[in-house]
């Protein structure tokens, strides 16, 4: 008799699964990618341009932000914008988010795809550790800021580029800045993820017949950039080793693709997907007196009220 694998380790074999598809049109929709130059925002974006959206990209490098503009509106004839900020620097985000809200009317999907994972303990101006910091308080605030135009925008679908990562937890309420403890670049990926995901489950209660949806998924394992900015003994092993490993970028394109457009996902919000796959998260990131925590100290890290949601 074949034995199912527990409840918490089924992204064992989500991953392997035949993944959803979706053929639904795009065309007119304006979509928001932030991490869009490369790895799973580069291909969600060219999945979403083929599909006939218009693209807004929030990245840092301008040089290669014209060169992509010029590539996809050549190749699917659809609008494409950039604004530029780094993800470390709250006060670019805010620019951004200001820059983009001048400029458009509408949001119809956000995808936040930007990341970072660090082998060392770095600090952004701020004083805030730089992996929380990236993948967590600046994707919080870039969507606070954008949510109300959303809301406006409605129907509209928000998607938070998580990660199985998260299952490495490392989240401390106490320690969010790892000033009291040891760090590794896995747990401090894992609390980053973790705390994403808290707050992805909180603002779904507050979205809650607004017809704004919001949804997290892991990418895959996929090859990325990520790491990127760790040394060069970590980037020979990321580019020679791990790669061979690892699947094509693409297929995580055609999810991002799926949840931003498929009808089966009208009402479907606060989930997590591998994927297409919903799965259940670890249960150290569904721990309901954890996410009213973070999102409050979220919160205040990014400067926000509550009134102002």
């Amino acid at each position: 008799m074949k034995r199912e694998l527990p409840e918490q380790l089924i992204f064992l074999k989500n991953r392997k699964a035949n993944q959803k598809h979706s053929d639904e049109s795009m065309k007119g929709k304006l979509c928001v990618i932030s991490g869009s130059t490369s790895g799973v925002g580069y291909e969600g974006l060219k999945k979403l341009a083929h599909g006939g959206a218009n693209i807004v990209m929030v990245c840092r490098n301008e040089e290669l932000a014209k060169k992509i503009k010029t590539e996809i509106e050549n190749q699917y004839q659809v609008f494409v914008d950039y604004y530029l900020a780094d993800f470390s620097d709250l006060n670019q985000v805010r620019q951004a988010a200001t820059n983009i809200l001048n400029h458009y009317p509408r949001i119809d999907i956000l995808i936040n795809s930007v990341g970072i994972h660090s082998t060392k303990k770095l600090y952004n101006k701020g004083g805030y550790e730089m992996v929380f910091c990236i993948n967590h308080l600046a994707t919080f605030l870039f969507t606070q800021l954008l949510l109300q135009r959303m809301i406006e925008s409605a129907p509209s679908r928000i998607i938070q580029v998580n990660s199985e990562g998260h299952r490495f937890n490392g989240l401390d309420i106490n320690d969010l800045n790892w000033e009291k403890r040891i760090y590794t670049g896995l747990r401090s990926y894992g609390a980053s993820k973790t705390a994403q995901l808290l707050t992805v489950w909180e603002l779904n209660k507050i979205l809650e017949n607004t017809g704004v949806t919001i949804n997290a998924m892991h990418p895959g394992e996929v090859r990325t950039n990520i790491g990127n900015n760790n040394g060069k003994l970590y980037r020979w092993f990321l580019h020679h080793v791990t790669w061979h490993f690892l699947k094509n970028p693409v297929i995580s394109g055609d999810a991002l693709y799926y949840l931003a457009s498929s009808k089966e996902l009208n009402q479907v919000s606060g989930k997590f997907f591998n994927l297409t796959i919903e799965e259940k998260p670890a249960k150290h990131a569904l721990d309901p007196k954890k996410q009213k925590q973070i999102w409050d100290l979220s919160m205040k890290m990014t400067g926000l009220s509550e009134s102002g949601v």
